[in-house]
């Protein structure tokens, strides 16, 4: 038996019993090749829209599709042994109904093999997320800032500020967690109201620009290695540059073929050599 087949990946039911317990690492991943670099180190990996973005160069994740979900989603479970692989459902594939929203999450767990998805909304969408987990499908609530809405809010600006905004999210949160999502990310919410919606909900709260009180922390791992330029957000720890690395290995490269020393003897196939070519 390989010692690859001995891993065992992380279920939903362990994330959510890590509720005031150890933090939950989380990562996004959008291909094979970076869920392996990431897989040991992570509890969850989350395919995310993001990719619409950091990827695709969208100005948004409105864009983003549910194939286009469903091949990163695929990708990453091939690299993915350990982690907890969720997969986002994109804008406009599960607002319409709980029948529609079931259909397609279904769709997506079938043909990516992924433990659980994710999906935007608070009390809005509690109703949704009873149908689905009723039915078998895990589901990871988001609420505070919702990337799918931001034409509706006016851009990507920190909420809960008032506190008319604060007791509204506060209410989402404590929603989305009796209709039986397993944990949930709170993105983009002044800090005070991330360590509430902490002490109160029963699951674990995963923080994207929130609060260090979170059973969890997520970021997109582009922000995180330095590979996505066009804005860096406040909340992000950038761990590596690699953007400038991979333009200079493309500067380096193109002078080597420039100068003709690319490709070298050692990079090309020999041919025929002179004693097989006598021997003929």
């Amino acid at each position: 038996m390989s010692a690859q087949s001995d891993i065992k990946r992380i279920t939903v039911p362990e994330i959510r019993a890590r509720k005031g317990a150890d933090p939950v690492v989380c990562l996004t991943a959008y291909t094979t090749n970076v869920a392996k670099y990431l897989d040991p180190n992570v509890d969850l990996l989350l395919v995310g829209d993001s990719l619409g973005m950091v990827l695709y160069g969208m100005e948004s994740t409105v864009g983003v599709t549910l194939d286009m979900m469903i091949n990163h989603g695929a990708a990453v479970m091939r690299g993915a042994n350990r982690a907890c692989v969720i997969v986002d459902m994109p804008f406009g594939t599960y607002q319409e109904s709980p029948e529609v929203a079931f259909r397609n999450a279904a769709r997506v767990m079938t043909e990516t093999r992924c433990s659980g998805i994710k999906l935007e909304g608070g009390a809005e969408m509690a109703e949704t997320i009873a149908f689905l987990t009723a039915r078998g499908v895990p589901v990871l609530a988001h609420v505070g800032l919702l990337p799918q809405s931001v034409h509706t809010i006016g851009g990507f600006r920190a909420q809960g500020k008032s506190d008319a905004e604060a007791k509204r999210i506060l209410n989402d949160a404590v929603a989305v967690a009796e209709a039986g999502a397993f944990a949930m990310v709170i993105e983009g919410t002044v800090e005070t109201l991330a360590h509430e919606i902490t002490k109160t909900v029963p699951v674990p709260t995963i923080g994207i620009g929130a609060s260090p009180a979170c059973d969890g922390q997520i970021l997109v791992s582009e922000d995180v290695m330095g590979l996505f330029s066009d804005f860096t957000p406040r909340f992000v720890k950038r761990y590596a540059d690699l953007g400038p690395m991979i333009a200079e290995a493309g500067r380096m490269y193109a002078e080597d073929v420039r100068a003709r020393r690319f490709p070298g003897p050692e990079h090309v196939f020999g041919g025929q050599s002179k004693k097989a070519a006598s021997a003929g």
